[in-house]
Formats: C-alpha cells, structure tokens, sequence
C-alpha cells in the first residue's frame, strides 16, 4: 500500500502484525494473549462434528435423551474451543450420551461422525 501526503511524501507499510496507529493524537492498546492451543486434527474433527451434531439434533423431537446429549455436545464445543482440546472426561460422558440417545443419534450421519470421533479419541 503507498500513498503520497500532501508534500508528496510517501507512505508504504509492508507487514503489521499487533496493533498500529498512523496520526496525531492516537492511542493504542494491544493485548495478545499466549495464543490458540495448537490444533490437533483428532480434536477439530470432532469439534467440527459436534457442531454438526448440534445443528441436526435441533430439528429432533425433544426427549430426555435428546436434551442430555445437546447439553454435552455444546460441553464440549465449548471445551475445544477454550482448551483446545476435549479432556478424558468430556469424551467419556459425551461417549455416554451418544449411547443412550442411540436410537436417534444412529439415523444422523453427523451422529455417526460423532461417535467415530469420539472412538478414536477414547481408543476404541
């Protein structure tokens, strides 16, 4: 980006990475934190079909099952995405959750990606 000022002095920046201000009288806060947790593949691919699960189950008739089931599902959506990854724990009673709501997590493909997610995490 190059621009001339009214002098004809030129203005270039190349790269900025933070925060910047250009002129008088700026003021700038700039407050990185120590940074996303590394993506692990295993973990985004099941954040990513926990969000899918999430999405067809709202259109699911409600049952007990079918709420307990959501409940951990946005449990661990939030989990992954503060933690960068869903713990031991978390997948052991998602694993639950998707066992008793079998019957209808079996007719969702997002289900299925689900369970197989979670299976890999949880060895088996």
């Amino acid at each position: 980006m190059a621009t001339a000022d009214e002098r004809g002095n030129g203005i270039h920046i190349g790269s900025v990475r933070g925060a910047m201000a250009i002129g008088d009288h700026n003021t700038v806060t700039h407050n990185e934190g120590p940074g996303a947790p590394a993506a692990d593949p295993a973990q985004e691919e099941l954040l990513r079909a926990v969000r899918a699960l999430r999405d067809d189950l709202s259109r699911a008739v409600e049952s007990p099952q079918i709420t307990a089931l959501g409940g951990e599902l946005a449990e661990t959506e939030a989990e992954i995405t503060d933690n960068g990854v869903a713990g031991p724990g978390r997948v052991a009673r998602l694993r639950a959750a998707l066992t008793d709501a079998g019957a209808v997590v079996g007719l969702l493909a997002s289900g299925a990606a689900v369970t197989q997610a979670v299976a890999a995490l949880a060895g088996g």
